[in-house]
């Protein structure tokens, strides 16, 4: 009896090692899957980013932020997609509605772009964000303007919804040797640029040259006009809508008149209607004309590009404002799938390393030790924008108070320029773009 208590014994402690056996056979599976699966998912984890910068200071600093950051990311796939602002401008809103959108996602702003996205939910409020990485400590207020919206879209105060990198604004670009080649000196005032103009066009050289097909380079042309006329509270009401603005009155009037004029005398291109933007600048590059007024993200190209001749640049003289304002924005977008990898990615494009090698390639920095630049032609472009700024001097761009306005502007300009379109019909179409919008958020 006791031999075969002793077997069943055995033979149930034989059955309850295999049952063992197998439970930990089948335990170390399950761990090895399990480990293996979160293995896997660290390693696609994937950081997806969207710009359109291309051969400028910005983009030559973001690429290799975006290297630096897949070095110390060795498990995420830091995936790069280049778009053309065109493509941005006309898709964002549905983008950023969808699950497709990146993570990272660098957007226009202002009340039309960044404003209506913020509006509609679309974008991820940043503030405190902004404070655990301390980017509102780099940002001053002048150029938080532009990355600050309130409920109903409108720029300057409000929720963060977007981080810039740096400056810009609008200058003109001009070919010493052209100059020199007439006697000329660089304006003081708007009279002696027309008179300028009007030297090279009695020598049948065209002074100018924009690139209007692309619409947008004409508007900031219009704007530039428009901004000798105008005190801060017009810029104001005109851009953050408050009080309402006559668009026939003495600001855009004389902007009308005075880009008709330049259109009628010769200073501008004739054929500018049919040159794309990126044709405008190589035209330049080239010296086949002596003026192009754009912005001062085109700094780095024309340092890289111009080598037969010297230039320089100016500001449009003897007025108060000047088209520009903080850069565009990284947004991170709601639907973002990596919120986390993108807040480190937008952090790392504002520190010194990157912003030096922006400011370096010709950009306006935001957080950058600008006693290592040593070109100084670089120092000088920075001295100016420090002096805009300083002077409170930024009247933003004219495309930005509602949406479709550059539809109405842009397009209206190159109706303007052909004379498809007279002064009247022009602004008239312009304001009513802009009440059109303006009247629903009162």
């Amino acid at each position: 009896m006791e031999h075969f208590k002793m077997e069943v014994s055995g033979s149930i402690r034989r059955i309850l090692m295999k049952k063992s056996i197998i439970f930990r056979y089948f335990g170390m599976v399950l761990l090895i899957a399990f480990f293996g699966l979160n293995i896997t998912q660290a390693q696609s984890k994937e950081l997806l980013i969207w710009h359109y910068e291309r051969d400028n200071a910005m983009d030559a600093a973001w690429q290799v932020a975006m290297d630096d950051f897949a070095k110390t990311h060795p498990r995420v796939n830091v995936k790069f997609e280049r778009k053309v602002f065109e493509q941005i401008q006309e898709t964002a809103r549905m983008i950023l509605n969808s699950r497709a959108c990146p993570d990272v996602m660098y957007i226009n702003k202002g009340n039309s772009t960044c404003g209506i996205y913020a509006k509609d939910g679309l974008i991820t409020p940043l503030d405190e964000v902004a404070v655990k990485y301390g980017w509102d400590k780099i940002l001053k207020p002048s150029i938080q303007t532009t990355c600050r919206y309130d409920q109903n879209g409108i720029m300057g105060s409000g929720k963060l919804y977007g981080v810039t990198n740096y400056g810009e604004f609008v200058l003109v670009y001009y070919n010493k040797g052209w100059f020199n080649k007439y006697n000329l000196e660089v304006p003081t005032s708007l009279e002696e640029f027309e008179k300028v103009c009007e030297v090279f066009v009695k020598n049948k050289v065209t002074p100018m040259v924009i690139g209007g097909s692309d619409r947008w380079p004409q508007t900031q042309n219009w704007y530039e006009f428009a901004l000798y006329k105008a005190e801060r509270k017009f810029i104001s009401d005109f851009q953050l809508l408050q009080d309402d603005i006559d668009f026939k009155g003495p600001e855009f009037s004389f902007a009308t008149d005075k880009f008709l004029s330049f259109v009628k005398n010769g200073y501008f291109e004739r054929n500018s209607n049919g040159i794309k933007y990126d044709d405008a600048n190589n035209a330049f590059y080239l010296g086949e004309y002596p003026m192009i007024l754009t912005g001062s993200w085109l700094f780095g190209a024309v340092m890289e590009q111009v080598k037969t001749f010297d230039w320089g640049v100016f500001i449009m003289p003897n007025k108060k404002y000047n088209t520009g304002s903080g850069g565009n924005l990284w947004i991170v977008p709601q639907n973002a799938k990596n919120k986390e990898l993108a807040y480190e990615f937008i952090n790392l494009t504002l520190q010194p390393k990157y912003q030096t090698i922006m400011a370096e390639a010709g950009g306006i920095p935001v957080n950058a030790d600008l006693n290592l630049i040593k070109d100084q032609k670089i120092r000088d472009l920075n001295a100016l924008f420090t002096e805009i700024v300083e002077k409170d001097g930024l009247a933003f761009y004219p495309d930005w108070p509602v949406p479709g306005f550059m539809d109405a502007l842009g397009g209206g300009l190159q109706n303007l320029f052909t004379g498809r379109m007279n002064k009247e019909r022009f602004l008239n179409s312009i304001s009513n773009t802009y009440y059109d919008y303006k009247n629903t958020i009162k």
